[in-house]
């Protein structure tokens, strides 16, 4: 499986309780896409969100973005880490 880096743009003020929604929202239709979404982070100012997922492919991890409401304007696959 790849990892996988999202981001959202236009998500100017969101708060803590609509990131935990938004990613909640991911995590309960996951396994259709077999996806796992490991972390979010929000910058509510900039309006950037930023996820990092695990799955077959950045077209998998849209769709179940898309689905739960949210698409991703950018996916970055992760092939180095430390």
């Amino acid at each position: 499986m790849a990892q996988f880096m999202d981001v959202h743009h236009d998500m100017r003020g969101i708060t803590a309780d609509q990131l935990r929604e938004a990613h909640q929202a991911d995590l309960a239709i996951e396994k259709d896409e077999n996806v796992h979404f490991e972390r979010a982070w929000a910058d509510p100012e900039s309006g950037t969100v930023y996820c990092l997922s695990e799955g077959p492919s950045a077209e998998a991890v849209q769709r179940i973005h898309e689905r739960a409401g949210h698409k991703a304007d950018e996916i970055h696959e992760v092939s180095l880490s430390i």
